[in-house]
């Protein structure tokens, strides 16, 4: 945008980019505001005002106007499965943000009538029944009438899929088909299938189901992923780190992302994990990638960062909280061999833990490795989940040098938890105060995007106000953060995760140029509305890689989304809703407020002679003189 004021010079130093007429929260104590900032070469060149930006304007740098709005270093989601979610996005009909069930299932209808025989129609996590006016499920008679001859997998949290007929046909599933471990197919009285799965606890049952549905092939799935990416840049995030996850095989299914880094199009830097996906040959499959590849191997846009979320199969504890906690079997041994495999090696790792009694049982493991000086030696690891791990427990974490990743998981399944649990263990699940007064490392994330939309803000909403989509206080204030420690953990501390605070989470000289400029004022717009804030300009190393509002058109073009039925063709991603508004009592607020302004502004105007001092205000309105 051409600025008056800053002429383009000729100069050895200009910047790529400058920002400017922003108000910018650098999260760089030593300078935490500013107006204007400069990136050259993908790294910040200087931070301060408008003024100090016009020596670094050239004839091709980019001058945006932020227009007064917050700018804020770019989000970093410390656990979010984009690799596999970009995989599948453009087949995926998304549910996050739909507040009616009766809109959803017209989406549904729609997009079953534009599918191609042999596709599914699928709808696979980001929402909740407790966010939908009608507060339930969709049954599965709704879905046969739906799409009468369409197969529709309407996945539900951790929890439970419903299956249309047409589905059940096409998995597989008839009388004859056994319950799978730690799942059922609920059945009629004949012994049919209903089109009802449940996790009892394992959600495997739920994920090797989905499996059964098609898949991308080829140039779709990189045209998949860069539209996933540039969803995710919607909303200000610039990183994220990759949790990897079931039915998440390397290298196979990590060959698109290194095929978008090594063509410099990824708009979102990755730190990635690897995750054992057989039973029993988890040790042998962690050897043979130690041999092969080294955490940090990779870029500032693609990066190993090491082992997990799961280590073995058989520690992994389930989050359906409909179900009482699993009973782990015996796991110490092989999950010994694991982590010490990785200390040896210079692996840091993640670990799944939902519940304090699979981490005492893991943190009894590194104790004992701890007495071999594997532990802390400096390989970065952390917890995921911990919903209910305890005081000592956490202790025990801050005492070998680990460190914590929580997510909204409970945005979505709060209301299930608090049936279960009650409200006094919900209130401390996760006890996010108690990680950070212990000066842990706690990096927040969505988990995304089976269980959790990918909208990082619906997960700051959580973290600040500790309220679910569903509208459920479940955290009281002692266990909630304020807006500022709640973007840190966002940016600064999943920096911290990957090993990369002195390059970013900050905006600072030498860090990299990672920026989101918003559309509300995070710090000020009222609590309820911060889940609705999106970025209208977001920046990844000096690039623009997404644009909106007045910015429209300034970032890269991408390819159509393919195939063209594809539900992201016609819907897009997360469903935007309205902001909340004002209450009554706001407004009646507001009210007295202009009333007492309009008051003050008639005595200043009498004061100086400009009016009667006993006029009537409606006499001063030429409007009403005769």
């Amino acid at each position: 945008m051409p600025v008056g004021g800053l002429v383009p010079r000729v100069t050895d130093d200009a910047a790529d980019l400058v920002v400017r007429n922003a108000k910018i929260h650098t999260a760089d104590p030593s300078r935490p505001h500013a107006g204007a900032i400069a990136v050259r070469a993908g790294v910040v060149t200087a931070v301060g005002d408008d003024k100090d930006m016009a020596p670094l304007v050239g004839p091709d740098t980019k001058v945006v106007d932020a227009l007064g709005r917050r700018v804020v270093p770019g989000l970093n989601d410390s656990h979010l499965h984009v690799i596999r979610g970009g995989l599948n996005y453009v087949l995926e009909l998304r549910w996050d943000g739909v507040p009616t069930l009766r809109q959803g299932l017209e989406m549904l209808r729609e997009q079953a009538a534009r599918t191609p025989k042999g596709q599914w129609v699928r709808v696979v996590g980001g929402w909740s029944a407790e966010q939908f006016a009608e507060r339930r499920l969709p049954t599965v008679a709704e879905l046969n009438a739906a799409a009468p001859g369409t197969p529709v997998f309407v996945l539900h949290l951790y929890q439970s899929a419903v299956l249309n007929r047409a589905a059940l046909k096409a998995a597989g599933y008839t009388r004859d088909t056994p319950d799978p471990k730690g799942g059922q197919i609920v059945r009629r009285r004949d012994g049919e299938p209903t089109g009802m799965l449940l996790a009892a606890p394992s959600a495997l049952v739920l994920y090797s189901t989905l499996a059964k549905a098609p898949v991308l092939e080829g140039e779709d799935k990189k045209t998949s992923t860069r539209h996933f990416l540039r969803e995710l840049n919607r909303f200000g995030l610039t990183s994220a780190i990759d949790a990897a996850g079931g039915f998440q095989n390397f290298p196979d299914n990590y060959s698109t992302v290194v095929e978008l880094a090594e063509a410099g199009q990824l708009s979102l830097r990755i730190a990635y994990h690897l995750f054992p996906q057989t039973p029993g040959q988890e040790t042998a499959d962690l050897a043979r990638w130690i041999e092969t590849v080294r955490p940090e191997d990779g870029d500032a846009w693609l990066r190993l960062n090491g082992a997990g979320e799961n280590l073995t199969w058989a520690a992994a504890d389930f989050e359906n909280f409909t179900q009482p906690r699993p009973e782990l079997t015996d796991y110490e041994p092989e999950f010994e061999k694991a982590v010490r495999l990785l200390m040896e090696n210079g692996w840091g790792f993640r670990l799944h833990a939902t519940y304090d009694e699979t981490i005492r049982r893991d943190l009894a493991v590194f104790e004992k490795l701890a007495a071999e000086g594997l532990f802390p030696a400096g390989n970065r690891w952390l917890f995921d989940h911990a919903e209910t791990v305890s005081p000592a427990s956490l202790d025990r974490i801050a005492a070998l040098g680990g460190a914590m990743s929580v997510q909204n998981r409970l945005s979505f399944q709060g209301e299930a938890f608090v049936r279960r649990y009650g409200p006094g263990v919900a209130a401390d699940a996760p006890p996010i105060r108690a990680m950070l007064d212990r000066g842990l490392t706690v990096g927040a994330g969505t988990d995304a995007t089976r269980v959790s939309t990918y909208n990082p803000w619906i997960a700051l909403h959580w973290l600040v106000s500790g309220r679910t989509v569903g509208d459920l206080t479940i955290r009281p204030p002692h266990n909630r953060v304020d807006r500022r420690t709640a973007l840190a953990m966002f940016t600064e501390a999943g920096a911290a995760l990957t090993g990369e605070s002195d390059v970013k989470g900050v905006l600072r000289p030498g860090f990299l140029g990672d920026l989101a400029v918003l559309s509300e004022d995070y710090f000020t717009v009222p609590e309820a509305d911060i889940a609705h804030i999106e970025s209208l300009l977001t920046v990844v190393g000096g690039r623009i890689v997404y644009a909106a509002a007045e910015y429209e058109g300034l970032d890269e073009e991408l390819p159509p989304v393919s195939p063209d039925w594809s539900p992201v063709a016609h819907y897009g991603g997360y469903q935007a809703a309205h902001r909340t508004g004002r209450s009554g009592a706001r407004q009646a607020e507001l009210l007295g407020q202009a009333a007492l302004e309009s008051e003050q502004h008639r005595q200043w105007r009498a004061r100086r002679g400009l009016a009667p001092e006993n006029a009537d205000p409606v006499a001063l309105d030429p409007c009403f003189a005769l």
